[in-house]
């Protein structure tokens, strides 16, 4: 594996090189976006990761436009909201004027649930995320979208929605929660098999994670001369997976990158491949569908 992570890309099924870290813009307050774009893309970062649900893509536009790093240079992915799944041609227009762009280079399904927008407890009657994959499957010909794919698929889910016939296009990209107390290898597996790419969020664990209290971690950091968010991140790395951790503060996305010329041993990869403690970010209790089922380890 080459130790320059920073330049480092993954190809997916579709040909086009996704970059291996991008940063995250989830939970992200108004006008903290917008800087932390600009000096992710200024810093060396060329994937930035939104979605129309968080509410700030129109301040990822300017903060891209703010950075004077030409559009072609970066990587775009947003997301369709569940409450658009039934208006999956608005939602993607939506979403491109909000971040002032002709294109993005990957659009996914934020969840495999199609919430009624009228109330967010129930499910459309009459929609599910197979036809809503339907109708992103015709988003490529029109040049806006480069590439499509899930977030939050686990094997039940993906099974239903290549199984069905209308099923043209594989996913090119399953973006899930990972990181080493929410590993879920099976799922892993099975997206490699299918030659889908997995990116992962909250890979850091998220703000104030259990994971920064593991001693494992911290000495393995300790005696690599990281902090424990850069062996986290290679550790996804290494794992073939992109992955999009989330800051604002400059020093830390700086800090983040900071990739080349080392990588975690065997035994350290190892180490923290099987810490023993798990627990998830992102749940689905809060969804009128359940999307979880606890079958991905």
């Amino acid at each position: 594996m080459s130790l320059e992570n920073t330049k480092k890309t993954f190809t997916l099924s579709t040909g086009d090189k996704i970059p291996a870290i991008g940063l995250g813009t989830w939970q992200s307050k108004p006008n903290e976006v917008r800087d932390a774009v600009k000096v992710a893309l200024q810093a060396g970062y060329r994937h930035i990761d939104t979605a129309l649900a968080y509410g700030n893509e129109h301040e990822v536009g300017e903060g891209i436009r703010d950075s004077g790093v030409p559009r072609e240079e970066i990587w775009i992915t947003t997301k369709l909201d569940n409450t658009w799944h039934h208006r999956v041609e608005d939602g993607i227009t939506s979403s491109l004027k909000s971040l002032g762009v002709d294109y993005v280079d990957l659009y996914l399904m934020h969840w495999p649930s199609s919430t009624d927008p009228n109330d967010t407890k129930k499910h459309l009657s009459d929609w599910n995320f197979v036809k809503t994959w339907q109708e992103m499957q015709k988003l490529p010909a029109s040049g806006r979208v480069k590439n499509i794919g899930v977030s939050n698929f686990g094997i039940k889910n993906l099974e239903i929605l290549l199984n069905d016939e209308s099923c043209k296009t594989v996913p090119a990209v399953n973006q899930i929660e990972l990181h080493p107390n929410q590993p879920s290898p099976k799922l892993l597996d099975y997206c490699k098999s299918k030659g889908i790419h997995c990116t992962a969020y909250s890979c850091l664990g998220s703000t104030d994670s259990p994971l920064y209290k593991d001693p494992t971690l911290n000495k393995i950091a300790e005696a690599k001369g990281k902090t424990p968010q850069q062996c986290l991140l290679m550790w996804g790395l290494q794992r073939g997976t992109s992955v999009i951790p989330k800051s604002v503060t400059a020093s830390r996305i700086q800090k983040n990158l900071e990739l080349d010329g080392w990588e975690l041993t065997d035994d350290e990869f190892s180490q923290l491949s099987n810490l023993k403690d798990r627990f998830k970010v992102c749940g689905d209790s809060w969804l009128p569908v359940k999307v979880f089922f606890g079958d991905d380890e």
